[in-house]
């Protein structure tokens, strides 16, 4: 059994600790937040053991692991920070904002030998699954070029999003790079096609709605780009296009990511309601099988302190593609989300802790799935330079366990 302490109390935070808190080897979840009511009310709501007073309190405490929902921005440095004070991490996308910040992190996973995971949704998203299992058996033959895309209109979700977590002063931090949060759509290709990105030539496309947002004068990043598109050579001599899209005409709250791999033998693409498994002489619409059924209504009460724009990403089940089989059998029935993919996150972590093994998105993985997003808006700041992409090698297969462990 682990004990866990959440780390921000946001919208997105709340599902997380109700599938942490119900998970069989999680004994109890704390919770801290910048905003103390907010880590109170989620503590009600879910019924969870109680509230610490701030981050480096809950990292004082004896909870085993920590679990990180912050701003985007904000990441590396917590992440070091509790990988230092003895606590496993799970961290919400991305990995850090820099080369820098990822760099220090998997170098303290290795020195502490804690477990580290990225909540990286498009590693189960059921494109992914699917693509994956395709190229275990061969079926692709070799893909040499595949695509990402991560097409989240401000419209639809993002406005609300930011208003609630930037307060007054929330045009300043809505303005994040695009290629900064590279993790949903880069995820998806490597998440399926062992490998890693070697270079990137990318082009970022400054915004023109004028409404403050993506504006260099407000921005916090100094940031103007909305969307950007970008190619990256892989070191297996193929190719990754991966575009990051806020200002979008795409019904992002259908299919926020989406995927497309092209093989030599056959090839998978995905629209927003239509995937189809395609070789040189059939199309096979498999759309069923990556289908998630809702598990919940959009109204249901328990989503009432989400925004409307965003329970859609709340509420998904399991699709025919998911090894559903596999998880905890207390989690039947409950939402899920991101096309199926939290119950899998929470478990593997869990996992990965308890049984002292390295999960599927640990340091190494999350930084291929980061690190080229980071390169590729610098890429795109000079208007689109080709530059190259630092790798940390792959993950070794097992971290020596610290000494001490703390009891849950």
């Amino acid at each position: 059994m682990i004990s866990l302490g959440i780390v921000g109390a946001g919208q997105f935070a709340g599902q997380f600790a109700t599938l942490f808190n119900v998970h069989p080897d999680v004994s109890r979840v704390l919770v801290t937040d910048l905003l103390p009511e907010r880590a109170a009310e989620l503590v009600e709501r879910e019924h969870l053991a109680g509230t610490v007073a701030s981050f480096e309190a809950m990292l004082e405490t004896d909870v085993d692991a920590v679990a990180l929902f912050t701003q985007r921005w904000t990441h590396g440095p917590l992440v070091v920070a509790a990988l230092r004070a003895g606590k496993h991490v799970y961290s919400a996308v991305p990995m850090a904002i820099s080369e820098q910040e990822i760099a220090e992190i998997i170098d303290t996973v290795r020195e502490t030998g804690l477990t580290y995971m990225m909540g990286e949704t498009s590693y189960y998203n059921p494109a992914t699954v699917f693509a994956r299992k395709k190229v275990q058996d061969g079926a692709f033959g070799r893909i040499f070029y595949a695509e990402g895309d991560y097409v989240h209109d401000m419209d639809l979700g993002f406005y609300a999003a930011y208003q609630y977590s930037g307060g007054a002063d929330w045009k300043k931090t809505a303005s994040y790079p695009p290629m900064n949060y590279p993790t949903h759509s880069i995820g998806g290709v490597l998440g399926a096609i062992p490998g890693h990105a070697v270079s990137v030539s990318c082009i970022g496309i400054r915004d023109e709605r004028g409404d403050g947002v993506f504006d260099k004068d407000v921005s916090q990043f100094g940031n103007d780009f909305s969307n950007a598109s970008a190619l990256f050579e892989l070191d297996n001599g193929g190719a990754m296009r991966i575009n990051e899209m806020r200002r979008v005409g795409y019904p992002s709250q259908i299919r926020e990511s989406r995927f497309r791999y092209f093989g030599t033998e056959a090839s998978f693409e995905q629209l927003a309601t239509v995937s189809v498994w395609q070789d040189k002489h059939e199309v096979h619409d498999v759309t069923t099988e990556l289908t998630t059924v809702p598990s919940m209504s959009l109204d249901d009460p328990s989503l009432a302190h989400i925004a409307p724009e965003l329970r859609e990403s709340f509420v998904s089940g399991y699709a025919p593609v998911h090894d559903a089989d596999r998880l905890p059998e207390v989690y039947r029935g409950m939402p899920s989300g991101h096309e199926g993919s939290h119950h899998f996150l929470v478990d593997d972590f869990v996992r990965a802790v308890v049984d002292g093994t390295m999960p599927p998105v640990n340091a190494w993985v999350a930084a291929r799935y980061t690190l080229p997003g980071v390169v590729a808006h610098q890429s795109a700041l000079q208007r689109g330079e080709r530059l190259p992409i630092p790798d940390h090698g792959d993950a070794p297969s097992e971290l020596p366990r610290p000494a001490t462990h703390a009891a849950g």
